[in-house]
Order: C-alpha cells, then structure tokens, then sequence
C-alpha cells in the first residue's frame, strides 16, 4: 500500500497534531514577573480601590435604566474573581522564577565561599611556612645583638693585647 502524497489536491491531508502557538517561556516569565510586582504595589491598590469605588457609586447613585450592575453587584464580583484566578498563578510563576534565581545565587555563594575557604587554608598553611623560615633567618635585632657581642669581645681582646703589649714593654724596660 502507498502512502498517500502530501501534494495531491485531489488526496484528503491526514489530520495532525494540533499546533498550538509557541511563545518564549523568559518572555513571559518576565511578563508575568511583571505583572506580579505592578500587583503588588499600593499604586494598584489605590487604582483597583478608584475603580471599585466608582462601580459602587455608578451602580448605586446613577439612574436605574443607567445601571449596568445591579444591587448584588454579580458583574463585579465575576471580574474580580476572574482577576484573581490569573492573578494567583502569575504570582506563583513569579515566585517560583525568584525561588530558582535564589536558588542559583546561594549555589554561587556557596562555591565562592569553598574557594575562598581554600584560599584561606593555602595562604594560613603559607604564613606559617614563612613563620618557620622566619624563624631561622636571623632578624636585624639579632644581628645588632651578635655585632655588639663581637665588637664588646673585639674591644675586650684589644685591652688585652694592650695589657700585654705593656706588660712586654716594661719587662723589656727592666
């Protein structure tokens, strides 16, 4: 059996998966990142408080053939309901964006802090190499010390050889 060709007009086209439109999920990540942080603001408070305060006052004080929303007020509570039932899941996708960016930023911080642990360690393990070697290096006060020794011993040494010198000269004398 042969498959049936795509470019015949005269063949029906075999139904497909349904294409449904593509979007980039950054994009609307930041879209309802957005959205989420603007709904969280006192300005859209005050602005969601504007425009509820004059649907009352509209639906209350106009004329009744004017009215658009009776007493109950069932259009209203339909549109807020619905502006809660996106509202909810686009604060989630914001919190969850901001949870794996937290996430991600402590996993830096974290391998920042074990290089900067093992750099402490190697710089601690080098000062203390230094430490020894310092230690057998003779300091300056040392070798002031040690000069003063040699020269009090030098001085010393020549008192005596003049000592000498004259004891030798006065038994030569005598």
């Amino acid at each position: 059996m042969t498959e049936p060709r795509r470019d015949r007009l005269d063949q029906p086209i075999e139904p497909g998966r349904v294409r449904l439109p593509r979007f980039d999920p950054e994009a609307f990540g930041r879209w309802s990142e957005s959205i989420a942080r603007y709904m969280g603001t006192a300005k859209f408070i005050v602005y969601m408080t504007i425009v509820i305060g004059a649907w009352f006052a509209w639906n209350t004080l106009a004329p009744k053939d004017m009215r658009f929303d009776p007493y109950t007020f069932t259009f209203l509570t339909l549109i807020l309901s619905l502006q809660a039932s996106y509202a909810a899941p686009l604060i989630l996708l914001a919190q969850n964006r901001q949870t794996d960016r937290d996430r991600l930023a402590m996993e830096e911080d974290r391998r920042r802090a074990a290089m900067q642990k093992a750099d402490t360690e190697y710089l601690a393990r080098e000062i203390a190499s230094l430490r020894i070697a310092v230690g057998e290096v003779a300091t300056r006060d040392f070798v002031r010390s040690e000069l003063a020794r040699l020269a009090d011993e030098l001085d010393e040494a020549a008192h005596r050889r003049q000592k000498l010198e004259r004891k030798e000269w006065e038994e030569e004398r005598t």
